[in-house]
């Protein structure tokens, strides 16, 4: 059977990775490179040795499939060419900017019978993968993911950006609706919010609370979960996974601190050891870009839905949008004739005149 003919769409960052790493997958083979900047196309083309193409009409009618590394509000434009020609179609997160847009591209998608995958590559994260057993019926979460300036990917925020790793990894959790948002954020370098914090409840009583900031002089990526199957503490930068879990006194809420001890104060020891076991657990490393498109091209032979179908990529969008319209709505001032609203909130005053008002009040005083 002849390799299914993928094209690369966009010649940055993610999409130099992608070229790279079709070569070592199965059943595929990289066939042409669209960027609509000839700079790029000629680094592609002497990078990869394939043709290379300003616009995704030119490569219609070479390919079965196509990878969309492309700016974010370029996604469902793309996308919606290539399904309406019938090609399957893996687009990195987010699917789409917008919530209907992604709705759309799943529609489509179904009509069609292509697969639509998309890019949520932390479901392949090796560590995340480990602490299944414990992440399941999770009921709070708290996550945390931080960079450093990037320089791109600014045609959104944090929140579409890096944010909706973890809305999308939430939502793996449950299939329970979203009952209340509330969040905030604060564009300071670019276009967009920068960082952003946003808690999530769910009809399930699940609850999540996330923090996202691309301006961070540290990078973190790491996530919390609680539930009636213990403790997760899961570093996805580093690859490592704390567990803790309960013994069945503590899951039928049998175990009495009171009779099992006399002397609380020396007792973490034995709690620890009996009663809530803790697990340092050895995650081996893999690429999980690598695995991604393994199961894209999985899931085209085998006519099964991928890891992260479009539905689970809109749904994320979904969340991403709730989040966005509550930092929109976010008041920073207490008096409401104060225009101080949303994320391109301004300070109504700098340091410099606050400190010369407040030594003035003192003075008076």
């Amino acid at each position: 059977m002849k390799p299914l003919q993928i094209a690369v769409l966009g010649a940055g960052h993610l999409g130099r990775i992608h070229s790279k790493l079709l070569a070592q997958v199965d059943d595929a083979e990289l066939v042409a490179i669209v960027d609509p900047f000839p700079a790029a196309r000629e680094a592609a083309a002497e990078a990869f040795g394939v043709p290379t193409f300003a616009s995704t009409d030119e490569v219609l009618g070479l390919i079965d499939a196509a990878i969309i590394a492309s700016p974010s509000d370029c996604h469902a434009e793309m996308a919606t060419a290539l399904l309406a020609a019938d090609k399957h179609v893996f687009v990195e997160k987010p699917i789409t900017v917008r919530a209907d847009q992604a709705d759309r591209l799943v529609e489509l998608a179904a009509n069609r019978r292509r697969t639509l995958q998309v890019g949520h590559v932390e479901r392949f994260n090796p560590a995340w993968n480990a602490a299944a057993d414990v992440t399941a019926s999770a009921k709070y979460v708290e996550a945390v993911r931080a960079s450093r300036f990037p320089g791109r990917c600014l045609d959104v925020g944090v929140v579409m950006d890096l944010m909706i790793h973890d809305i999308d990894l939430v939502l793996s959790l449950t299939s329970a609706a979203l009952s209340d948002v509330r969040a905030s954020g604060l564009a300071v370098v670019s276009g967009h919010e920068d960082i952003a914090e946003a808690r999530l409840e769910f009809e399930c009583g699940l609850v999540a609370n996330l923090k996202a900031s691309r301006i961070s002089p540290t990078p973190a990526r790491s996530m919390q979960t609680y539930g009636p199957n213990g403790f997760a503490e899961i570093d996805f930068g580093s690859l490592s996974l704390a567990t803790v879990c309960p013994s069945d006194s503590i899951r039928d809420r049998s175990f009495d601190l009171a009779t099992a001890t006399d002397q609380p104060l020396k007792y973490a020891d034995e709690l620890f050891t009996d009663h809530l076991r803790v697990d340092q657990v050895q995650i081996a490393p893999r690429n999980a870009i690598l695995d991604e498109l393994h199961d894209f091209v999985i899931s085209i032979r085998s006519r099964s839905a991928p890891t992260v179908s479009g539905a689970a990529g809109a749904r994320a969008v979904a969340v991403a949008q709730r989040v966005l319209d509550s930092i929109a709505e976010r008041r920073w001032q207490q008096d409401a004739d104060v225009a101080s609203v949303g994320a391109h909130a301004l300070a109504t005053e700098g340091i410099r005149e606050a400190s010369r008002r407040i030594h003035q009040q003192r003075r008076a005083g």
